[in-house]
């Protein structure tokens, strides 16, 4: 069967959000008297936030700790913020081409209504999934599952692309093609790990994947 839908991750895959990402978490841990390393904020950048600071502080910190990281993320959004090279074309030819299009992120609905009209990627997206929709986050496979059914599309011709261990997992326990970037701050032997169906060099081989 050809590939008829493409779900992307947002952060990290088609924008351009890791160094906001970055300083959102190195201000938040400041705030609260507490040193944090770059390196440590690169492996936080795909979990839900939930998740990254239980892995450092006790639960009943975690949720003012959002809360800061919000509130600075929000506030600094546009500063940072950019589509990755050639992504608005790329997706610009797949919709054009017939391809159903969603978003699958662990972010609120909030920030990403922000990401994609800075970016002006809005209109080509037929579904977005956020942390508000679902009750399992990546890498579950709720999200992913929950997107194909709003798109009525089927695992053997779904696509799922990604910057990071969850978004692979994700489309691998929903039976669906994998697609990892190789632009991931992860770097591309990291996210060859993975085992995705597919390595992209550049968003334009998703053209190439589907024949475009």
């Amino acid at each position: 069967m050809n590939m008829d839908t493409i779900l992307f991750d947002l952060d990290g895959t088609l924008i351009d959000t890791n160094e906001l990402i970055i300083a959102s978490f190195q201000h938040t841990f400041k705030h609260y008297g507490m040193a944090i390393t770059r390196e440590q904020t690169i492996e936080f950048i795909g979990p839900p936030l939930n998740e990254s600071f239980a892995s450092l502080v006790p639960a009943e910190q975690v949720a003012a700790m959002i809360d800061t990281y919000r509130e600075h993320n929000l506030l600094h959004h546009d500063d940072y913020v950019t589509a990755f090279p050639h992504v608005a074309e790329t997706i610009k030819q797949l919709k054009e081409h017939g391809l159903k299009l969603g978003i699958v992120t662990t972010k609120r609905f909030q920030s990403v209504e922000k990401g994609v009209k800075l970016t002006a990627l809005e209109p080509f997206f037929d579904v977005t999934i956020t942390l508000d929709d679902v009750t399992h986050a990546k890498p579950h496979p709720e999200p992913v599952i929950m997107a194909m059914k709003r798109l009525g599309a089927q695992r053997e011709s779904t696509l799922m692309v990604g910057d990071n261990s969850h978004d692979i997992e994700a489309g691998q326990h929903a039976g669906v093609q994998t697609a990892a970037v190789a632009w991931s701050l992860k770097g591309r032997e990291k996210m060859l790990e993975y085992n995705p169906t597919y390595i992209l060099d550049d968003i334009r081989d998703l053209l190439t994947i589907i024949g475009v």
